[in-house]
């Protein structure tokens, strides 16, 4: 592991039925460890905090070593400095909002520990709320009461769980917004845990996809969007019309591939340059809203715009409110890609409404090359 990272960890716990064994590092503010339940996310989040101790490896924060199994060195909860919020807050009911913030004050005098707890109430907007309990709350002021008792530590590092996730959906996605300014804003390097991605996309900087105690992929939340290392990967992260072909030819530039008696022409990525043997089977997919409808009130496709012509109709949708998906299916032999259709394809409201595509059926698209993303071998 790089010396010198905000978090480095290279972690092995066995436990009954399920092992860990991880290993990524980040430079970055903010990091979500992000995948499906059971994963392992919150027992890596637990050996941080040193709560649970691993069975063998190494964690790093900052200049400091947390742990270091060839050491024998494993720092208590209390020797990390660390900020942790619980799932469900864990907020102690029959003491007050201050009380809450400055409980983990014990150290500092009683002036000392309430002038700390009325400051970071205040930076939280909850200045007037300070002698209420906790049952007094909202769920959002709740969270909000949580965190800051996080961060009244001043922790080096600060560990959230699920943050948002005891929240309705309306209220979760406010917070999302007011958790993600209140992280800019105090600066503290913090490793979230969430099964939503769209939580971690707006709160994170880097994302480390996690599978049944192993991790799939580290990378910037930018990269793993168009650069899925593995279908895992595509999966995992929501991704839609996940297709499998057949490679006809690649090159430096170009790869070739046949697809549903279609072929197919993708940019090969300066990054990564495949050169797949042809005839081999190939996975790639294809954003929804890259997907374009060819407009039929004016002049033939242009070909330096359409690239990828396909023709054929739309068979279903779905009114998502500014945006429209649709099922499109192509004029090919045999069975779809995608149980009764071969591609999504996102539109927004208002195209949907000019083109007249709720009485228009039959379609002629096309999909830039560069907007085809082929995934590596498995």
């Amino acid at each position: 592991m790089r010396r010198g990272a905000l978090v480095s960890l290279e972690i092995e716990k066995r436990l009954p039925g399920f092992t860990l064994e991880v290993s990524w590092e980040a430079d970055d503010p903010v990091v979500a460890l992000f995948g499906p339940s059971g994963a392992g996310k919150t027992l890596t989040l637990h050996c941080l905090a040193g709560l649970i101790r691993p069975d063998r490896g190494r964690i790093e924060v900052g200049d400091r070593v947390f742990f270091d199994s060839a050491a024998g060195l494993h720092l208590s909860p209390q020797a990390r400095r660390l900020g942790y919020v619980f799932q469900g807050y864990a907020l102690f009911p029959y003491l007050t909002v201050e009380a809450n913030v400055a409980f983990g004050l014990q150290g500092l005098p009683r002036p000392e520990r309430a002038r700390r707890a009325r400051e970071v109430l205040e930076r939280l907007g909850l200045g007037g709320l300070a002698r209420r309990y906790p049952r007094e709350l909202s769920g959002g002021q709740q969270q909000r009461v949580a965190l800051g008792r996080a961060l009244a530590l001043d922790p080096d590092l600060l560990l959230l769980d699920e943050p948002l996730s005891a929240l309705d959906a309306p209220l979760r996605r406010q917070l999302r917004e007011e958790l993600g300014r209140t992280l800019r804003e105090w600066g503290k390097a913090t490793v979230l845990v969430t099964h939503d991605l769209a939580e971690a996309y707006q709160l994170a900087d880097r994302v480390v996809v996690y599978e049944a105690g192993r991790v799939l992929q580290a990378a910037p939340k930018s990269e793993l969007l168009w650069q899925p290392t593995s279908e895992r990967v595509a999966r995992l992260t929501g991704v839609r019309n996940l297709l499998r072909g057949a490679v006809v030819k690649a090159t430096p530039e170009i790869i070739q591939l046949r697809w549903r008696e279609q072929t197919l022409e993708a940019v090969n990525s300066p990054s990564r340059l495949y050169r797949p043997p042809p005839g081999g089977p190939l996975a790639f997919f294809v954003r929804p809203e890259y997907v374009r409808l060819i407009r039929k009130d004016r002049a033939g496709p242009d070909p330096r715009h359409h690239m990828n012509l396909m023709e054929g109709e739309v068979v279903g949708e779905v009114d998502q409110g500014t945006t429209w998906t649709l099922f499109f299916r192509l004029e090919a032999p045999g069975e779809p890609a995608q149980e009764s259709y071969d591609l999504e394809i996102e539109v927004p409201k208002l195209v949907y409404e000019i083109l007249e595509i709720a009485r228009d059926r039959r379609w002629q698209l096309s999909i830039h090359r560069g907007s085809i993303q082929v995934l590596p071998s498995e």
